[in-house]
């Protein structure tokens, strides 16, 4: 398993942040050529076969990653701080989505709300267990309530990954409710 958690961070990195780091080349919609990433990769010294990245992509329990129907692309289902177009078609939300983050941040949030920061979206989650476990990674969690449906009502726009995490540009601290 740990050569699944190393692969899936290498690909994080590559897919979401950094292709020009072994020299690949993202298309506006944030896919890979499958056959240039493997080659890049081993090339700058990353280890790297067509089935390790096939059992990233269904192994991976965030389901970070999307191969296309094909098998040629990949991409990373959101997170990127790159500028990319994911093609996601606006969404009705759930009445309530949660956002799990770390109590250091609280005072921040309570003043500006949320944004993407490096990222295009805030990335919210459709369950509290899920927002914990996010929050976990960076300190204290702390679940914020976000008003999805008096947002959407609003005209704040929302967007649903194909892994499952909702996505918008930014939540305004009206629509937070607060531990």
């Amino acid at each position: 398993m740990p050569d699944l958690v190393r692969t899936s961070k290498f690909l994080s990195l590559i897919l979401r942040h950094k292709p020009e780091r072994i020299g690949l080349t993202l298309d506006a919609n944030g896919w890979a050529d499958v056959d240039d990433l493997i080659r890049l990769a081993n090339q700058h010294g990353f280890p790297l076969t067509l089935s390790l990245l096939e059992r990233v992509v269904a192994e991976n329990d965030k389901r970070r990653f999307t191969l296309s129907d094909d098998g040629r692309r990949i991409r990373a289902n959101q997170g990127h701080s790159l500028k990319v177009d994911l093609q996601l078609s606006p969404s009705p939300p759930p009445h309530l989505l949660y956002h799990g983050t770390a109590s250091r941040f609280l005072e921040s949030i309570r003043a500006e709300g949320l944004r993407a920061g490096r990222r295009q979206h805030v990335h919210l989650s459709a369950d509290i267990a899920t927002a914990r476990q996010v929050g976990q990674r960076h300190g204290k969690p702390v679940v914020l309530v976000v008003h999805a449906a008096r947002m959407a009502a609003a005209g704040h726009r929302f967007y649903l990954s194909a892994n499952g995490v909702w996505l918008t540009e930014r939540v305004p601290v009206e629509f937070i409710e607060f531990p």
